[in-house]
């Protein structure tokens, strides 16, 4: 690609974020920005030339009161617990039981009881396939969510986003050991159990005030976090448009509700994974103020882990190897997921292209300001010079699949 056509595409990917975060603003799940967002991609891939689907899906409308639930759920078992003897410590032990089995289940991306009492609205998904120009050997998804998250104090700054790594991890700890000493109180007479439970309510407050503080936010203009990744998947459109692959056919997917658990995503795998040949996910997130990076590893806590597929970790250390003068690096989040686990949970070798440093976002977090679920995450913030970059490596990152797939027996 000419130097020329790629000036070309970085002033069309800004022209895309600024009308997604700038001209559209903020895109709640479910909430009337979120579907103006997802007409705006449909719009510019039909002007491209595409047919894209809509694809309408139910969804949660908050990441948050999941959480809500389970400190409230704690705090109750708390106060509930010495009412009378072993029956009242039975309905706390019930309590916190459902309490964190839907904790360990919303963390697993499945569905839970206390998930039923969110309220649900209607979200979508765009998508749109580029056709190869030659044999069809392999299929890519490139996916970026339209969506974008509250902006709550958890998120204001990097030390804000350290202190909730810990404590998070704390309080989910603190939680599930307080179910074993729950049981323990049910089957013996010993009162000092209750006690031990104090440190639960305190976390249980804690979370609770911190969740409710969450979910009363206003919504991110999100230009970082997430216009990036859907103006990224429009500008490839225009390109692929005029230059499909030779042996790839490309899905162009903007999703919706990514941020309250991956709704989008998690639909449009269950709709389209059978129809995937050969596939690669390649999902992008966070391309505006570092960059290249590409993830090693995604999770919140503990066993809630995902690793990328060890191929395609492989293909962007050539890449990096290759383009020195592109800086790209691994590095990996903590305390958070991308739709690349909705890859890797649907049987598909999936990796994740980030804008973090090489410290990424995990405990002692101490990088630049990454603009995540930030009231200040607007257009005028994103580096054009890092865009650059990052489309670079992107391109070639494709470029390269597309090659492993013509060296490669059909």
């Amino acid at each position: 690609m000419s130097s020329t056509s790629q000036a070309a595409q970085i002033t069309a990917w800004l022209r895309h974020i600024h009308a997604l975060a700038g001209e559209i603003g903020p895109r709640g799940s479910t909430t009337e920005g979120e579907r103006r967002g997802s007409r705006y991609c449909a719009e510019q891939l039909t002007g491209l030339g595409y047919a894209p689907q809509i694809e309408g899906f139910d969804s949660a409308r908050s990441l948050f009161l999941v959480h809500f639930y389970v400190a409230a759920c704690m705090l109750a078992a708390f106060l509930i617990y010495p009412w009378a003897g072993r029956s009242s410590a039975g309905l706390a032990l019930l309590l916190a039981g459902v309490a964190m089995t839907s904790e360990v289940l919303e963390l697993l991306f499945r569905d839970n009881p206390l998930r039923r009492l969110i309220p649900h609205g209607r979200s979508q998904n765009v998508w749109a396939i580029c056709e190869p120009s030659q044999q069809h050997r392999q299929d890519l998804v490139l996916m970026g969510h339209v969506d974008t998250n509250h902006s709550p104090l958890i998120f204001r700054s990097t030390r804000w986003i350290n202190f909730w790594r810990i404590a998070s991890t704390i309080i989910f700890n603190v939680f599930m050991l307080q179910v074993p000493v729950y049981f323990v109180g049910v089957i013996t007479p010993e009162e000092s159990i209750w006690w031990f439970s104090i440190p639960s309510a305190i976390c249980a407050v804690l979370l609770a005030a911190l969740m409710l503080e969450a979910e009363l936010a206003p919504y991110s203009p999100g230009a970082n976090d997430n216009a990036t990744a859907a103006g990224l998947v429009l500008a490839l459109a225009e390109v692929l448009r005029e230059q499909p692959l030779p042996h790839t056919r490309v899905w162009l997917v903007c999703t919706g509700c990514e941020e309250v658990k991956h709704y989008g995503a998690i639909d449009f795998y269950r709709r389209h994974a059978s129809e995937l040949h050969n596939p690669t996910a390649l999902v992008f997130e966070m391309l505006g103020h570092d960059g290249p990076a590409w993830l090693l590893k995604e999770g919140t806590i503990g066993f809630f882990n995902y690793h990328s597929d060890p191929e395609l970790v492989a293909l962007c250390e050539q890449i990096a190897a290759s383009h020195p003068e592109l800086g790209g690096h691994p590095t990996q989040v903590g305390g958070g997921h991308t739709e690349m686990a909705d890859a890797l949970r649907a049987g598909i070798p999936a990796i994740t292209l980030i804008g973090l440093d090489e410290g990424g976002t995990r405990f002692g977090y101490d990088g630049p300001e990454v603009y995540w679920h930030r009231i200040d995450d607007t257009p005028d913030k994103i580096n054009p010079e890092v865009l650059t970059r990052n489309y670079a490596f992107v391109n070639a990152f494709i470029q390269a699949l597309d090659y492993r797939a013509s060296t490669r027996t059909p």
